[in-house]
């Protein structure tokens, strides 16, 4: 049974977005108490919301956040060829439009807003902040994708190949990659949850995915220094899908003065649900004082100066 689910209200809806898409969404409400402030769940790829980041939302509204998530165009329940992004500027503005309305709701306007974001879903948080720097009161980072480690770069010509075939045959499940569950996920049973779950995809990376996500990561690294909102990093230590080193340089790198980042020794890559569940606990009794840290702060401070620029950031797009 997740830790207390007898506390937490589970809700979903389909919603379409402007292509015409059926976009799966949820939210973990916490029972019978006014939310202490809004996390928005940026899933991985090749992942979904309402199953593998189950455990997440639970115990975010059980520490009295409103938790919303959101499956991508392409994953889990939403609309869209599996595992396949024609395009990684759909997901974001999916994501804005839908987080963003959120917020705007008579009952939100004055609470914090967060983001989350796992893996991939990290990349689509710094760019949801870098879509309106002023907007979110701060970010949590687990594992983020920022940069493609150099050994697996292609050499520039490629890219340039890359991109032409991917929009010759984009589809196509080409991309060769090792099994990232069995080095992602440390407990055997995740694995299995994981592989059993009709909602992720299981296949090879499709080519066009495989040029955005490289696209993505380069266009983030190159800017890693306009990501300027509080953050909170959390890595395994022997993380071997995404190398901590990528954490340590947007770390350092980011012009953010509210900025943490914890590495956790002997943990993998899905630190949030893959690991043992004494590990899991410690992380997010981290990321649980962190928000809870930010969470007043971020109340009313800097709201009509946010609000100001949300308007101004709508009107120039």
């Amino acid at each position: 049974m997740d830790p207390g689910a007898e506390n937490v209200r589970y809700e979903e809806e389909f919603i379409k977005n402007p292509r015409g898409q059926r976009i799966f969404t949820c939210k973990w409400l916490p029972q019978n108490e006014e939310p202490k402030a809004l996390i928005f769940l940026c899933h991985g790829y090749a992942m979904e919301c309402s199953i593998s980041m189950k455990d997440t939302g639970t115990r975010l509204a059980k520490a009295g956040y409103a938790v919303h998530g959101m499956d991508y165009e392409g994953h889990g329940k939403s609309s869209g060829l599996q595992g396949y992004i024609p395009r990684f500027k759909n997901l974001i503005d999916d994501c804005f439009e839908h987080f963003v309305a959120i917020c705007e709701r008579h009952e939100n306007k004055k609470k914090a807003r967060f983001l989350l974001g796992e893996s991939m879903g990290g990349a689509v948080a710094i760019l949801l902040h870098r879509r309106n720097p002023y907007y979110w009161n701060g970010a949590v980072l687990v594992a983020p994708m920022c940069k493609i480690a150099d050994d697996m770069k292609p050499h520039p010509a490629m890219n340039i190949i890359l991109r032409k075939l991917s929009n010759i045959i984009p589809t196509w499940r080409i991309v060769p990659t090792k099994d990232i569950i069995d080095i992602a996920f440390k407990c055997p049973e995740k694995r299995q949850e994981i592989r059993s779950n009709q909602y992720c995809y299981n296949g090879k990376p499709r080519l066009k995915t495989g040029v955005e996500l490289l696209m993505v990561s380069l266009d983030i690294e190159q800017k890693l220094h306009q990501v300027s909102l509080p953050f909170l990093i959390v890595h395994g230590g022997e993380d071997i899908v995404i190398d901590p080193s990528v954490s340590k340089l947007l770390y350092e790198t980011a012009s953010s003065e509210d900025k943490t980042f914890k590495l956790y020794p002997g943990m993998w890559h899905a630190l949030t649900s893959g690991e043992p569940p004494e590990n899991i606990d410690l992380v997010f009794s981290d990321i649980v004082a962190w928000l809870d840290r930010r969470r007043a702060a971020g109340e009313g401070s800097l709201r009509s100066e946010m609000e100001h620029k949300s308007r101004h950031d709508k009107q120039h797009q």
